[in-house]
């Protein structure tokens, strides 16, 4: 549904799966500066929300999910994971409990498969989904807000960050995305959900047996690497082109933005064995990696959470 922002002068549209919201407002930068100073808030209206109600839905959700969410606290923001029988990432949630109901957001275009998923799941338990299109998701810099979308003309006066602001803080902080940073064969592990969406030790759920023997026996066959782009180069290399070494290609570009304070960057998934100094071509762009994941991540090696550049 298109957002009653983008009748704002100057706002520009951004490129699918995010046209329903704006790109930027006219000066991306300074957006960008507003947005990590806490200033300004950011329309991801176009994300959907999925609601999940009813006295057993944390400990459902806790069965159904990678993350510990059994005890969630009202008011607190997490992570979670569907994932398919051999480990896969399906659905990635950011939800939250308003102490009657579990409020998760997906990308665009996610909750009809969700909302299908869990309403097969239900058996007799006391739990009730349902998708919910008059809620939408705005961001700060550090928490999203749920609010009603008839309330979302309400901010036309307020200081507004375009999704590209977001995005390239949200790459500066190695923060993978559902659908840009990932494909339909992404385990946990090779993009850094281990901890922020998947608790080791919570015990089963579908998918569980690919986490645990990744963790304790072996590596995952690709990792999430950060990228700094050549400077120089007036285009920024489209998702999906291809990360090469040697003249041969060894992974893909997920997303690519362009930083207020570090120029072009991007996040890309690589083969495991690519060497973590080696200088690559990202859409034919010279790139050099800064580790996410490690080569060694499994087997009981964690990511240091120092290689993390923000946590939002």
């Amino acid at each position: 549904m298109r957002s009653p922002l983008l009748d704002l002068p100057g706002a520009v549209a951004a490129n699918a799966p995010d046209a329903d919201v704006a790109a930027h407002y006219g000066d991306l930068f300074a957006e960008q500066r507003a947005l990590a100073k806490g200033e300004a808030i950011v329309d991801r209206s176009n994300r959907e929300v999925v609601r999940v109600a009813g006295a057993d839905r944390l400990k459902w959700l806790n069965d159904l999910s990678s993350q510990k969410v059994d005890n969630l606290q009202p008011g607190t923001w997490t992570q979670t994971l569907i994932l398919d029988a051999q480990g896969r990432v399906e659905h990635h949630l950011t939800m939250i409990d308003d102490g009657e109901a579990v409020l998760a957001h997906v990308e665009p275009g996610g909750s009809a498969a969700l909302v299908d998923y869990l309403d097969r799941m239900r058996f007799m338990l006391r739990v009730e989904v349902s998708a919910q299109p008059d809620l939408v998701v705005l961001s700060g810099a550090d928490e999203d807000f749920l609010v009603p979308r008839a309330e979302l003309a309400d901010h036309l006066g307020k200081p507004l960050a375009g999704l590209w602001a977001y995005e390239a803080l949200r790459i500066e902080g190695h923060r993978p995305r559902q659908g840009l940073d990932t494909d339909h064969k992404t385990i946990p592990h090779e993009v850094g959900w281990i901890g922020s969406a998947v608790h080791l030790t919570k015990g089963c759920y579908r998918g569980q047996e690919t986490v645990a023997r990744v963790h304790n026996l072996g590596h995952p066959p690709r990792r999430l690497v950060f990228l700094h782009l050549d400077g120089s180069v007036d285009t920024l290399p489209a998702h999906g082109a291809p990360v090469e070494l040697d003249g041969q290609q060894v992974g893909e570009v997920g997303s690519a933005a362009r930083h207020h304070e570090l120029g072009p960057i991007a996040l890309a998934v690589v083969k495991r064995t690519v060497p973590v100094d080696a200088q690559l071509l990202a859409g034919g762009v010279a790139a050099a990696q800064e580790v996410i994941v490690p080569p060694d991540a499994g087997r009981n090696v964690q990511i240091d959470p120092s290689l993390r550049r923000r946590i939002r």
